[in-house]
């Protein structure tokens, strides 16, 4: 089990990435969660399989059509143990 705390910077919120976050996450069967921060980024908390998790931030990269993603910042972090994937608010 691998957690890691992803912060996702550009044209990310109001293009529907949270939900595209959520999609590729449970595709990938993570764990987890996704927001939207003051800032204008996007913050994903992902546990699971490394692999799986390294797969999703490769399609976090590239984001949703109508995104524009200049950044993805990676940290390793302590598993929380979520059950399934949400988008909180």
């Amino acid at each position: 089990m691998t957690a890691e705390r992803v912060i996702v910077r550009g044209e990310v919120q109001r293009v529907g990435f949270r939900w595209f976050v959520q999609s590729q996450a449970e595709a990938a069967g993570l764990t987890g969660w996704v927001c939207n921060l003051a800032d204008g980024a996007v913050e994903a908390h992902l546990e699971g399989d490394s692999a799986a998790i390294e797969r999703v931030v490769t399609a976090l990269r590239k984001g949703p059509p109508r995104s524009q993603v200049t950044a993805v910042e990676r940290t390793p972090c302590a598993p929380q143990r979520p059950v399934g994937f949400r988008i909180a608010r």
